[in-house]
């Protein structure tokens, strides 16, 4: 056997021995952990409902946010099956594509919520508000135009 096969026989061996060493127990999660990126994942889901819950109350249209929700909750029930049969990575694995899909879901659910109270304010103020105004002005503009006419009306007799 020559110097440059021994070299990439024995750089093989090195490699396939740290692969083992070191990248298999990275994947490997055990119970505790899948467990705790579960219960992560179900709070966050929880918390994300709330939130998207309190936009549409405000008015808000989550329709889109709800799909989304949707979809993170059927990663999560597969994170469940998966922890209750006892595949742990696979548990973590849909877990962590459950709070995925969950980033930023807050955030545009707050904003949506902001925008929705904005409008219901400006509804407000456009249709409580000017009414209001529009029939101070009319009964206001009323009476001026009947004191000008009767004091036309006035004059008219004196002469």
């Amino acid at each position: 056997m020559s110097y440059g096969r021994f070299v990439i026989a024995v750089s093989c061996v090195l490699l396939l021995v740290f692969a083992v060493l070191f990248v298999s127990p990275a994947l490997c999660y055990n119970e505790h952990e899948a467990k705790a990126a579960v219960e992560a994942t179900e709070s966050k889901v929880s918390s994300c409902y709330g939130t998207v819950f309190e936009a549409e109350k405000a008015g808000a249209n989550v329709s889109n946010l709800l799909s989304v929700l949707n979809e993170a909750g059927w990663f999560l029930s597969k994170a469940k099956l998966a922890y209750s049969q006892g595949d742990f990575d696979s548990a973590v694995a849909f877990a962590d594509n459950c709070s995925s899909r969950l980033d930023g879901i807050v955030a545009q659910a707050e904003s949506l919520k902001l925008d929705a109270e904005r409008a219901g304010h400006w509804d407000f103020m456009v249709n409580f508000v000017g009414s209001a105004v529009g029939a101070v002005c009319v009964v206001v503009g009323g009476f001026a135009v009947w004191v000008f006419l009767k004091k036309r009306e006035e004059i008219r007799e004196r002469v």
